[in-house]
């Protein structure tokens, strides 16, 4: 029987939809008998889509729920509740040979290089390995062309097969890392913190190398990171969360240029400016007080605690990520609008 032919790929549809994610981590009290007392909200209601051949960045301070939710998308947490379909499939229902068929349709980059990788294998069994479980991907014979082909498309000598992974500096490794994820063809990759951990120079090398292959083998990403400065050189959009939700998301010029919410205006008056005369002209947003506990968040709005607009509306109702009359993009804030900012 002839397989049905597979719908035209059509950059800019959208490949992954994400609808009220939610993710609860139980707390529990006694040794023999437990008991549940609550529960850690690290993600609570997460939604978004991913379109093809764009990268989307996830953005926040480190708690705020952007691992778990990475997590999540792989498969390697199961979610409290929520939905998420792959090209109208969906992630959390499948077993079986159809999650095998969805993983290998979605990889990701680790945020440490060096505990990321096996000591004991070399780089040649660390980039084959995702070929021993799909050997479909590999024909017979082949495995050993792959990998060095995957070792030249990422940047490094194919001739280092058989090394190990202590014979490479942090950003070769890295590089391992994301010869791996390629291995497999996915469309979508999910960066998590992929040059957090590395120099700044060798940071721009491995940003660059990821933008060369979107272009080279129209891969989407969900990128995610703290570091402001990095998101905007490669993502298209830009989702920002705070104790477990998005409240702003929009084009990398709406969030930059136009973020009506309070806590990405806070955030964006943070990133350090390399010219001196432009310090002088930007205001600092100082934060007051500590992040809540994600097991005991504030009422109404999460962020309210901390910001400097919160009136008793906030308290009562949470806002919702809606557009606004201020800006078209969605910004979860009863009372967001625009703020001069200077980059």
């Amino acid at each position: 029987m002839t397989a049905p032919a597979s719908p035209a790929k059509v950059r800019g549809e959208t490949i992954l939809a994400v609808d009220n994610l939610v993710k609860h981590f139980p707390i529990s009290t006694g040794v023999l008998f437990q008991r549940r007392v609550g529960a850690v909200k690290a993600v609570d209601g997460v939604s978004f889509e991913l379109r093809r051949g764009e990268t989307l960045g996830v953005v926040g301070e480190s708690g705020c729920g952007k691992s778990t939710l990475a997590r999540m998308l792989m498969r390697l947490e199961t979610p409290t509740s929520g939905r998420a379909t792959l090209e109208g499939r969906d992630l959390f229902r499948a077993s079986g040979s159809e999650l095998r068929r969805l993983r290998r349709n979605m990889q990701m980059v680790m945020q440490d290089p060096y505990t990321s990788l096996n000591p004991r294998m070399t780089v040649g069994d660390i980039i084959g390995e995702p070929f021993d479980i799909h050997p479909d991907a590999a024909p017979k014979g082949s495995k050993s062309k792959r990998v060095q082909e995957l070792l030249d498309v990422v940047g490094l000598n194919p001739e280092h097969i058989n090394r190990y992974p202590h014979q490479f500096s942090g950003g070769q490794r890295q590089r391992i890392g994301i010869a791996r994820a390629l291995a497999l063809r996915p469309e979508i990759i999910v960066c998590d913190e992929p040059v957090s951990a590395l120099d700044v120079s060798i940071q721009a090398q491995v940003i660059n190398l990821l933008e060369q292959l979107q272009d080279e083998f129209g891969l989407s990403y969900i990128f995610i990171a703290h570091d402001l400065s990095v998101v905007r050189h490669i993502c298209d959009r830009v989702a920002v969360m705070y104790l477990g939700k998005i409240v702003e998301i929009g084009t990398e010029d709406e969030i930059y240029e136009r973020a009506t919410h309070p806590y990405t205006q806070a955030l964006l008056s943070a990133v350090p400016v390399p010219d001196p005369d432009a310090r002088t002209d930007r205001t600092i947003i100082r934060l007051t007080g500590d992040v809540p506990s994600p097991a005991d968040p504030p009422s109404g709005c999460r962020f309210r605690t901390r910001c400097w607009k919160a009136q008793e509306v906030c308290a009562r109702e949470e806002p919702h990520a809606v557009p606004r009359a201020a800006d078209p993009h969605p910004s979860a804030c009863h009372f967001a609008e625009l703020r001069p900012t200077t980059h």
